[in-house]
């Protein structure tokens, strides 16, 4: 048997003995370190941020629905010529936003306006409609309107109230 296999062998037939076969040495292994654990302090809380200003005027608030209800001392007539105005605007295709009713047309804008505690009117902010003439001519219209007449109700410092203005023609 012994014969057969230096026969094989010489022949190439048989491989040698696994023992003479060399392995490589082992490559070792790296170690993954950690990260150092470095003591923080819980975040800071976040300031309350200031009111939104443009040229030192605070902004109204997001919300609108939480103002007061814009009281007038003094009633206002309202002005067909007002509505006049926003009728050409839609007609001219300016602005989109009028409804149609069994009455006619009817355009609705809120408006917000700051008043100071001496019942100066600060600031008026119509909210956008896509209709920036009409925007712009209805916070006129307020600020005519509002001029000294602001009823204050004891208010002790600069204050938000909300209004809405209704534009009605005829179709």
């Amino acid at each position: 048997m012994i014969a057969l296999l230096l026969l094989a062998a010489s022949l190439g037939a048989v491989q040698a003995p696994a023992a003479d076969v060399q392995t490589a040495p082992a490559l070792p292994v790296p170690r993954i370190i950690p990260p150092p654990v470095v003591p923080t302090l819980p975040p800071a809380p976040a300031p309350s941020a200031p009111p939104q200003t443009v040229g030192g005027v605070p902004l109204p608030p997001q919300d609108w629905s939480a103002l007061p209800v814009l009281r007038l001392r003094r009633a206002v007539a309202p002005s067909l010529d007002a509505s006049s105005f926003v009728q050409r605007e839609v007609l001219a295709g300016r602005c989109g936003g009028a409804t149609r009713t069994p009455q006619g047309w009817v355009l609705n804008l809120d408006l917000a306006l700051l008043a100071a505690a001496d019942g100066r009117v600060r600031r008026v902010t119509p909210r956008a409609i896509d209709c920036p003439t009409v925007e712009q001519f209805a916070a006129g219209l307020l600020l005519g309107a509002a001029r000294n007449n602001v009823d204050l109700r004891g208010a002790a410092t600069d204050s938000w109230y909300r209004t809405t203005m209704v534009f009605a023609w005829k179709a």
